[in-house]
């Protein structure tokens, strides 16, 4: 994760430890849902629980995406 932005905006780090619980909670309620659809073809629903699991691996490159994503949001505020 890099330091801080090129202008010397928000440092990513810290974006990712504020985004980090609210985006591993979407992926874990996406995730539960994938499994609800995935049912009918014959697959187990995911527990909960499982899902929590699952996100807390699955929510690190979604939140790595996201703090870039706020970040360049940021930058992009500061320029005009």
């Amino acid at each position: 994760m890099g330091s801080a932005s090129p202008g010397g905006g928000t440092p990513l780090w810290k974006l990712f430890l504020l985004l980090y619980p609210f985006t591993a909670a979407a992926v874990a309620v996406n995730l539960f849902m994938l499994s609800l659809m995935w049912q009918p073809l014959g697959l187990p629903v995911l527990s909960p629980l499982a899902a929590i699991l699952g996100s807390s691996a699955l929510g690190l490159p979604a939140t790595w995406l996201a703090a870039r994503w706020v970040r360049h949001l940021l930058t992009a505020a500061d320029k005009s």
